[in-house]
C-alpha cells in the first residue's frame, strides 16, 4: 500500500502530483461557494453600524479594533472569493491559497462554532505544503515525491477526522440510541414553516412523514441509521485506501456526506465537499 510505503520510506515514495493539483481545484471550487453563500442572509451586513455583531466585536475586541475589522470586512469578502475562483481556475495558485486561507481565518474572529474554518485551514495548509500544485487547469500525472509529505498528511486528517467523529458519536448514548436523530427531525417537522431560511435544510418529505414523529419506531429506525453511520465513519478510511475496495468506499461516501448535508447544507457544505474532495488524495 502506497501509504505505507510513503510513510516507511521518510515521505520519498514517489506519488502522483495530480492528486493534489485535483484536490487544489476542488479545494477552490467549495471555498468559492462557501464564500459566495457567506455574502447572503445578512453576511454581506454584517458589522454595520448598529449591529449587534458589531456590538459584540466592541466587547470582545474593543471600540478601535472593531472598528478595523468593521471596515475590511466587506473588502476582505470580496478578495477571498475572487481568491478562490482563481484558486480553483489555477491562476497564481500559491498566492491565491494564502489569500483564501486568510480569508478563512477572518472568520475565527466573529463565528461562534468555527470547526469549518479550522478544517478548512488544516486542509489549506496541507495544499500549502505540496511542491507542485499545478497551474491553470491541467493536471499533470506522473510520479514525484514532491506532493509525498503534503498528500500523506491530508489522508492523515481525513482519517482522524472520521475516526474521532465516529468516537465522539460511540461516546453519546443520545446518538447511539437514535434518539438525537429522532429529535432533530421530530422538532424540525414541527417548525420547519417558522423557519426565516427554510432552505438551510433540505429534509425529504418522505423522512419527515414516516420518521419524524418520534414515536418507538422511529427511534429504532434512527437507531440503525445512527449504527451505519458510525460504522461507516470507522471502515471508510482503510477502504479507500485499498485499490480494490476505493470505488465503492468513495460512493459510500459521497452518500453519506450528502445525507449529512441535508440536515444543514449551508453549514455542512464546507465540511462535506472538502471530506470528499480529500478522497483524490488516497490513492497513490
Amino acid at each position: 500500500m502506497w501509504f505505507y510505503d510513503a510513510v516507511a520510506t521518510g515521505f520519498q515514495h514517489p506519488t502522483d502530483p495530480g492528486r493534489l493539483q485535483w484536490f487544489r481545484i476542488l479545494f477552490g471550487a467549495v471555498l468559492t461557494a462557501r464564500f459566495a453563500l457567506s455574502l447572503g442572509q445578512g453576511g454581506w451586513h454584517r458589522f454595520s453600524p448598529g449591529s449587534l455583531s458589531l456590538h459584540l466585536a466592541e466587547q470582545r475586541f474593543g471600540p478601535a479594533r472593531a472598528r478595523l475589522l468593521a471596515t475590511g470586512y466587506r473588502p476582505a469578502l470580496l478578495i477571498r472569493t475572487t481568491a478562490a475562483v482563481a484558486l480553483a481556475a489555477g491562476l497564481a495558485p500559491r498566492l491565491s491559497l494564502l489569500l483564501v486561507l486568510a480569508g478563512a481565518a477572518m472568520e475565527l474572529l466573529y463565528l461562534k462554532s468555527p470547526n469549518a474554518v479550522r478544517y478548512t485551514l488544516l486542509t489549506g495548509c496541507c495544499l500549502l505544503l505540496a511542491g507542485d500544485i499545478g497551474h491553470g487547469l491541467h493536471i499533470h500525472h506522473g510520479l514525484s515525491t514532491a506532493n509525498t509529505w503534503a498528500q500523506c498528511l491530508l489522508v492523515l486528517i481525513t482519517i482522524d477526522i472520521y475516526w474521532n467523529s465516529a468516537w465522539q458519536k460511540l461516546r453519546s448514548p443520545q446518538f447511539r440510541t437514535g434518539l438525537y436523530l429522532a429529535q432533530w427531525i421530530h422538532t424540525y417537522t414541527q417548525v420547519r414553516n417558522q423557519l426565516p431560511y427554510r432552505r438551510q435544510h433540505a429534509i425529504p418529505g418522505l423522512v419527515r412523514r414516516h420518521a419524524g414523529q418520534l414515536t418507538a419506531q422511529d427511534i429504532r429506525r434512527w437507531r440503525t441509521v445512527a449504527h451505519l453511520a458510525i460504522a461507516t465513519e470507522i471502515a471508510l478510511p482503510p477502504a479507500l485506501l485499498i485499490d480494490q475496495t476505493k470505488p465503492y468506499a468513495v460512493v459510500i461516501g459521497i452518500a453519506m456526506h450528502a445525507a449529512f448535508t441535508c440536515l444543514k447544507p449551508r453549514q455542512l457544505i464546507t465540511f462535506s465537499g472538502l471530506t470528499t474532495a480529500t478522497y483524490v488524495a488516497f490513492a497513490a
